[in-house]
């Protein structure tokens, strides 16, 4: 048997590993362990409000874990922990459960132990993407990111929000919502 592909390996892994997100970034294979309570509540809660706020009259879905297919390298793909995507997104089916880039309205990612991961390598390849909104919950410096319009592949320096602030959801995204910093970054209101 001949050496793996990050792709085989990265199969390998999803099957070996359940319960683990894997990915892959820039060539690079990552695992990232099962989310801890505070951050499956901020994924329950964004389900709430986002519905809350029409998203699926204004011709949207909102989902957690689909894949997402980046164009940076030929295996790279993402599994953002939420995102808002066009109602139609299934016929943008890519390969091993990713969608192409094109669906994807808003990305939220709410950091774990990989935090470095979501500031930094996603920030890269969710913008050579096209994502034309990525929010970062960013736990381990308490406070949230917005990144927005990309322009050649690169996000503008993002927007910053402190706790007691609330966050604008860009009108890229088509519903009009504010969300709470406190609640993105611990889960309750």
């Amino acid at each position: 048997m001949g050496e793996l592909t990050v792709g085989e390996a990265a199969d390998l892994l999803a099957r070996a590993l359940p319960g683990r997100r894997v990915e892959i970034l820039q060539g690079r294979l990552i695992v990232t362990p099962p989310p801890d309570g505070s951050h499956a509540l901020s994924l329950t809660w964004l389900v709430e409000v986002i519905g809350g706020a029409g998203a699926r009259k204004a011709g949207l879905r909102y989902v957690q874990g689909i894949g997402l297919w980046l164009p940076t390298l030929p295996d790279d793909f993402a599994v953002p922990d939420f995102s808002v995507v066009d109602e139609d997104f299934r016929d943008a089916l890519v390969k091993k459960n990713c969608y192409a880039p094109n669906v994807f309205r808003l990305i939220v990612e709410v950091t774990s132990s990989n935090w470095s991961d979501d500031l930094h390598v996603k920030v890269e390849c969710y913008a050579q993407a096209g994502i034309p909104a990525y929010l970062i919950a960013d736990r381990k410096h308490d406070e949230v990111l917005l990144c927005t319009d990309p322009v050649d592949g690169k996000y503008p320096d993002p927007r910053r929000f402190k706790r007691g602030q609330t966050v604008p959801v860009p009108e890229s995204v088509g519903v009009t919502l504010e969300l709470a910093v406190d609640t993105l970054l611990d889960g309750d209101d």
